[in-house]
């Protein structure tokens, strides 16, 4: 029997969508690829495959979960299995780098970045960024080690103290701090390469911003308790851009099925992208208050996309 084929390293993250999957009665088999074998000589299942590999893989412990996945998604694709966030969706997960540039093919904005290996050459980069900025790491996720800094010395002064956590592909990126007013930033989910809500985030108390429930940081309150509950996660009625229209062309052109795309708007009202989630989660608070679910939509796509592919052969 056919069936979908979830490829992840991120059990709690994937539990939602399994679960939705079990509601509509869709056959699935779950692929944890922290470790394994990739029979290249052998056939692979018939089935629909989905790639939910995280670049954040290694927090975890699950060092070469990226690197498993690439070649097992090589094997698939060359036998036409039918796969969903395939090779090229990988590549642009593991590498922000990568992202950018494929991001402004499409006309869309992203803050200046540079990318460098070697602390002399971060110093070095740094001397040419605008004040403020901000380290980030080429492959990475959730926000972790992300930092701002205030001027070249602060810079040198943490990299000579060792106190500069290396990105674990070795390559780091200065890009350049963009200051929302409102504190925000706004991700918007698409599902089978169309949009379908874009969430407000909270950013006050830092960059770590993954909406999975496994990730939660409780809701913000302001410190004098005189306001009124700030919640993290809020999806925006009735949300508009032009840059939907770019964003769903950046994925047709990218073969990205399912995704998060988070952007920042500046004080002079400026929109920049700044990171693209191929493995994207949901706020479950958010999602109720709403009334649509990331995971459910997903779980509906896949069923269909099992359909096509059994109707095919």
């Amino acid at each position: 029997m056919e069936k979908i084929y979830i490829l992840h390293e991120n059990d709690e993250w994937t539990k939602p969508l399994l679960e939705a999957l079990e509601k509509l009665n869709v056959p699935f088999e779950d692929w944890h690829l922290h470790e394994g074998i990739v029979p290249l000589d052998e056939v692979p299942p018939e089935g629909v495959f989905y790639n939910r590999m995280s670049a954040s893989s290694h927090s975890r412990g699950h060092r070469y979960a990226p690197e498993l996945t690439e070649a097992v998604l090589n094997w698939l694709e060359s036998h036409n299995r039918t796969v969903l966030n395939g090779t090229r969706a990988l590549y642009l997960e593991v590498s922000k780098a990568a992202q950018y540039e494929a991001l402004k093919k499409h006309g869309i904005a992203v803050p200046k970045t540079t990318a460098a290996v070697g602390a002399s050459q971060l110093i070095k980069a740094a001397e040419s960024m605008p004040l403020p900025f901000i380290t980030k790491h080429n492959r990475a996720g959730k926000g972790l080690g992300v930092e701002r800094f205030d001027s070249v010395e602060a810079l040198k002064n943490k990299v000579n103290d060792g106190e500069i956590e290396p990105s674990i592909d070795g390559v780091m990126l200065l890009q350049q701090f963009i200051d929302a007013p409102s504190s925000t930033i706004t991700r918007c989910e698409f599902v089978d390469g169309k949009f379908m809500y874009a969430v407000q985030v909270d950013t006050s108390e830092g960059f770590e911003l993954c909406p999975a429930d496994a990730c939660r940081i409780e809701d913000q309150f302001c410190p004098t308790g005189t306001e009124e509950t700030r919640a993290k996660f809020e999806i925006i009625p009735g949300f508009d851009s032009p840059l939907i229209r770019k964003y769903e062309a950046f994925l047709q052109d990218n073969d990205i099925s399912f995704a998060g795309i988070e952007q920042i708007t500046d004080s002079d009202g400026t929109t920049y992208t700044y990171d693209v989630n191929t493995n994207t989660n949901y706020n479950a608070e958010a999602e109720e208050v709403y009334g649509t679910y990331g995971m459910q939509e997903i779980a509906k796509a896949l069923k269909t996309y099992l359909h096509r592919a059994s109707i095919t052969r």
